[in-house]
């Protein structure tokens, strides 16, 4: 009884932090996009961007449109992930999109230079979006988009994909509210953002091997490979040099995003397994870097 009133606190624990992260992340979020770059139409990517494109046209909140425009993109989504990723996802899009137009309220403008708005203003919004991120959790709306595709391009980072389908949302503003000049900026502040959503995210080095010691390597390795992750495994022979046991050792190499699914996978399978993670400095291969593109 004791030990199940340990694990109920720790998970109890561990999802109040979660959310906790997803609420900070959605504040750090508003604050670039509200005083920084709408101030000074630099326009936010994914559907944000669309709002601001009808906003700007209509005058509507920002956020009421953002959360409008998500809901049938989070009713196509709910098939393809977990409840967990888009009750998590749905909060996180609904909070961020109320504080902005909380934080509209206020009319605070934090500077009128638009380079200094697009670069500042890009790197708050990708260290909030990059928070939620790594939690497991997503703003709605481009992201669930990018999410899917990554499903089939794993070896192209999450925000260069985010940073792609920006710029034809930035390319429509440009054409259909002729600012041609804010678009420009807009360009810097996604290149940013992309950059340091990337960098919180993935860390300095974005792959990480993982050798796990386990009594059911079996039920860890098919977990791997056909769960969440699906990344390949390779099955070590290993002994214990005092107990001459002979053990299988999982080795596999992963993205740094997902270390918590993998922790996930390794606590319902296997609490007492020994799992040791360490930086991958360069990884080629299938998921990872192409290794005839290098110089």
């Amino acid at each position: 009884m004791r030990q199940n009133s340990k694990i109920a606190e720790n998970k109890g624990l561990r999802i109040f932090l979660k959310y906790f992260i997803i609420v900070l992340g959605s504040f750090i979020y508003a604050v670039g996009f509200q005083f920084f770059m709408y101030p000074n139409s630099i326009v936010s990517g994914g559907v944000v961007g669309i709002a601001m494109i009808i906003n700007y046209i209509s005058n509507l909140p920002v956020g009421v449109l953002t959360i409008i425009i998500n809901v049938p993109l989070f009713i196509v989504a709910w098939k393809h992930f977990g409840a967990d990723f888009m009750i998590s996802s749905f909060i996180g899009m609904a909070l961020s999109s109320a504080v902005v137009d909380i934080f509209a309220a206020t009319d605070i403008v934090l500077t009128n230079e638009p380079m200094l708005a697009g670069i500042i203003g890009g790197a708050i919004k990708g260290t909030g979006l990059g928070i939620i991120y790594y939690v497991g959790a997503s703003t709605g709306g481009i992201d669930i988009i990018a999410k899917m595709l990554r499903k089939r391009l794993a070896h192209i980072n999450f925000g260069t994909i985010v940073l792609i389908i920006d710029v034809f949302i930035i390319g429509a503003y440009a054409l259909i509210l002729g600012n041609y000049d804010s678009s420009m900026y807009s360009i810097i502040a996604m290149f940013v953002s992309s950059k340091v959503v990337d960098l919180v995210v993935y860390g300095i080095d974005n792959a990480s091997i993982c050798y796990i010691i386990s009594e059911k390597s079996d039920l860890l390795a098919n977990d791997i490979i056909s769960g969440p992750i699906k990344r390949g495994v390779t099955i070590l022979n290993g002994e214990g040099a005092y107990s001459h046991h002979q053990k299988h050792v999982i080795m596999c190499v992963i993205k740094r995003t997902q270390i918590a699914e993998l922790k996930r996978i390794v606590r319902k399978e296997d609490e007492n397994a020994f799992v040791i993670v360490t930086d991958a400095k360069s990884v080629f291969g299938n998921g990872f870097d192409n290794i005839s593109e290098v110089k």
